[in-house]
This record gives structure tokens, C-alpha cells and sequence, in this order.
């Protein structure tokens, strides 16, 4: 019988779990960063620009007064629903490529 001496198994357990700390160490900071980052939807040329946070939160709605129109607020609702589209994309491709980043290449759906 093998007596307590033997600890190589546990060994490898700190190892596993020393590395786990490292990655939500990691994490934490890569989330500090995307929550201080913007990226921009636009839509109609520019006229409407949505600014969002790599986090995925709306920072910012820009609307050029040329694109206010009292009888078409349709055109106006359906444009900031366009830009908004388009920055959550941008946000969501941002934070999957800081999870690559942070995995080594392999993502992690939902890490962030």
C-alpha cells in the first residue's frame, strides 16, 4: 500500500488550480479593458452613429438634425436600430477576439 508520501497527483492539482487563478485573473482584466473600449455602428451615411462598449453596453446615440423628419419617424427608428445592430456586432466580435486571445485560439462561449 502506498503511504501519504506520494503526493505527485495533488502536485499537479496546484498547478491546475494556480493556472485557473491565472486565467480569471486574466479575464478580469481583459473585461476591465473592453468595458474602456468603444466601437461605432452607423447607419445612413453617418447620420446616426450608436456607441457602444466592448462590454456590449450603449454609451451614445449621435443623430445629425438632416435626418429628423417629423413626418417619416419610421426612416429615423428604423436607421438607429441599423447602427445599433451593427456596433453590437462589433462589440460582440471584439470580445470574442479577446477571448481567443485569452484561451490561446480556442473560445469559450459566454467567458465574458
Amino acid at each position: 500500500m502506498r503511504g501519504f508520501g506520494n503526493m505527485g497527483g495533488m502536485g499537479n492539482m496546484g498547478n491546475m488550480l494556480k493556472q485557473a487563478q491565472k486565467m480569471m485573473e486574466q479575464a478580469k482584466q481583459i473585461e476591465d479593458e473592453l468595458a474602456n473600449q468603444t466601437v461605432e455602428g452607423t447607419a445612413g451615411g453617418g447620420m446616426v452613429i450608436a456607441q457602444m462598449s466592448g462590454l456590449g453596453k450603449v454609451i451614445g446615440i449621435k443623430i445629425d438634425p438632416q435626418v429628423v423628419d417629423p413626418n417619416d419617424v419610421e426612416m429615423l427608428q428604423d436607421l438607429v436600430l441599423s447602427a445599433l445592430h451593427e456596433a453590437t456586432e462589433k462589440s460582440e466580435g471584439l470580445r470574442q477576439d479577446r477571448q481567443k486571445q485569452l484561451m490561446g485560439g480556442v473560445g469559450i462561449p459566454g467567458l465574458f
